[in-house]
């Protein structure tokens, strides 16, 4: 691997996200905060949506370091389960011991009061939400019920594709939809962001921000539409593409190959950035 080659404490632009990577760029830091704010005020349903590599997962994750000591979490990061497997699953999360699907949901409730005397506010996180099945969108909507006079027992936050905006649109699961109190959605990162982006992650790795000239940032975020997932595959694959040449500096033509090796990145036709011309 390129690490020593360039001097690197870690993996600058990996996929798995790190929240040790994070910088707070205007459209995580909103998501976040809408999240965050409406959970405070005690709301029962709450979607965020981004395309195919916005950051979803890094915000889902980042939100759970920064939850309170008071919040007991449930996070359900394979969302491909039928209703009653969705509620086997957070009754393990909850401890509830008996999962008898006759009395399972009683069993969730008593657990659910049981938390709440105890000042705890329980929080679903559902990471790729669009997979949901019908049967268990309709679980979600009945948890929802869950409340005491005061306040909702579970509170639900859905991270999920446009694809999740296209279901939720359909006559069938109206009453799903307008459960739902606050929305936030990811976009693509601006220049200036997707500059930010890759300096900071080179900064926390020990490595130069210079690695990457502004004019090959500037192409990266072009193909990457500003896509951070794209950003790391892209840079990723020049620096290993750099690192196998032996070369400590980047170069157009370098950067133009691992452009074009990355699947979904807009391609450049030339490999001058002054003249790149987009596919």
């Amino acid at each position: 691997m390129y690490l020593e080659h360039f001097g690197f404490e870690s993996l600058p632009f990996h996929l798995t996200p790190d929240t040790e990577m994070f910088l707070g760029l205007e459209p995580h830091y909103e998501a976040i905060q809408t999240v965050m704010s409406a959970l405070a005020m005690g709301e029962g349903l709450i979607k965020v949506t981004g395309e195919v590599g916005t950051g979803k997962t890094m915000v889902c994750r980042v939100m759970a370091k920064l939850f309170e000591d008071n919040i007991q979490l449930v996070f359900v990061p394979n969302p491909a389960l039928n209703g009653e497997q969705l509620r086997a699953a957070v009754a393990s999360e909850l401890g509830v011991e008996n999962r008898e699907p006759a009395s399972i949901v009683d069993d969730i409730q008593c657990r659910l009061i049981e938390l709440a005397e105890q000042g705890k506010q329980v929080v679903v996180l559902v990471d790729e939400a669009q997979a949901l099945s019908d049967d268990a969108l309709e679980v979600l909507r009945l948890f929802g019920n869950l409340e005491t006079e005061q306040r909702k027992l579970l509170q639900i936050v859905l991270f999920g594709q446009p694809e999740l905006d296209e279901r939720l649109a359909q006559h069938h699961l109206r009453q799903f939809r307008q459960r739902i109190t606050f929305s936030a959605q990811l976009r693509g990162l601006t220049l200036d962001e997707a500059v930010a982006y890759i300096d900071n992650r080179l900064s926390k790795v020990g490595g130069s921000t210079s690695l990457f000239t502004l004019n090959h940032k500037k192409a990266i975020w072009r193909a990457s539409k500003g896509y951070p997932r794209l950003i790391n595959q892209i840079c990723h694959k020049a620096l290993l593409i750099a690192c196998s040449q032996q070369l400590i500096h980047l170069t157009n033509r370098l950067l133009f190959a691992a452009i074009h090796d990355t699947y979904d990145s807009c391609k450049p036709k030339f490999k001058s950035p002054l003249l790149w011309g987009w596919s």
